[in-house]
């Protein structure tokens, strides 16, 4: 099949996008590295009729370290922040997810901020976003706001962005001190979307107690969420007193909407999940330990 007819648009800077997303309200939406629309868009899933590209505006590509946190411009592709050696110091979390993201042709025209932004439940760096609690950048013609990651994302495929909103940039903390990260995955093939993975940071203090955890989880709704149960009930306890298997179990409690399609059950998934959980909290613990 092939895309309905629309109407192509390549601004030349932000303010001219948001203004285009302004001027053509619910008919328009943001191109920029296509890998998710385009497909959606060949087999007539949706339909916009006007595209805004902004894959060729250089303000949107950028990855810098402001305020305590690496600030990625939303138009970077997935490739440049799996090579960015700011970004694997200081979020180690963005350089271990990146490899896990579709084919590396994929990462090539992919970016951060489309990929965010798509919303997709099992979305690598959206988990990234959700366990560091990061912050979103959003412009339109009429103003900025920043939105946390926890309330950025809303449904299947859907974000809090208001109509004539962009994203243009997320801004991952740096977590300091005795610190450790692990994203697990479990995929069919690789390349393959996740049928449930997690995304995992841990702080621990002089005493080996954790002082912070995060928990983002892939494929376990409908959308991108965080294991807040296990978050919780980690934090403040001696290391050696949870076991990971605890941690999986809890970071999956109260999830009510686990999918159920030909990639396996509801029951299947979560049994995946907890054992992703569990995985990468030894990993991040590991390196905490060490750290």
């Amino acid at each position: 099949m092939k895309a309905a007819p629309f109407t192509y648009h390549r601004p030349e800077s932000v303010k001219e996008a948001v203004d285009m997303l302004a001027e053509y309200g619910e008919d328009a939406k943001i191109l920029a590295g296509g890998q998710s629309l385009v497909p959606m868009l060949a087999m007539r899933l949706t339909h916009f009729d006007n595209l805004i590209d902004i894959s060729r505006i250089e303000e949107l590509r950028s990855i810098d370290l402001v305020d305590g946190a690496v600030r990625v411009a939303a138009g970077t592709p997935h490739s440049f922040v799996g090579m960015d050696d700011e970004a694997a110091e200081s979020v180690p979390l963005l350089t271990l997810a990146t490899p896990h993201i579709g084919h590396f042709q994929i990462r090539t025209r992919g970016t951060l901020g489309g990929a965010i932004a798509h919303a997709d439940p099992a979305a690598e760096y959206a988990a990234v976003a959700l366990a560091l609690d990061a912050q979103m950048d959003v412009v339109s013609s009429t103003g900025f706001r920043q939105i946390a990651a926890t309330d950025f994302f809303t449904g299947l495929w859907e974000t809090s962005l208001a109509p004539g909103e962009m994203l243009t940039a997320v801004h991952f903390p740096v977590w300091g001190g005795r610190s450790g990260f692990a994203l697990e995955e479990f995929a069919r093939r690789h390349g393959d979307f996740a049928i449930a993975g997690a995304a995992v940071a841990v702080e621990l203090d002089d005493d080996d107690r954790v002082s912070r955890c995060g928990i983002g989880l892939l494929g376990l709704g409908s959308t991108p969420l965080r294991g807040s149960a296990a978050e919780t009930a980690v934090t403040g306890r001696p290391v050696d007193e949870i076991s990971a298997e605890e941690v999986g179990r809890l970071a999956l409690s109260g999830l009510e909407d686990i999918p159920s399609d030909l990639q396996g059950s509801a029951t299947y998934r979560a049994k995946v999940g907890a054992t992703m959980v569990a995985r990468a909290w030894s990993g991040a613990i590991t390196e905490a330990r060490d750290a």
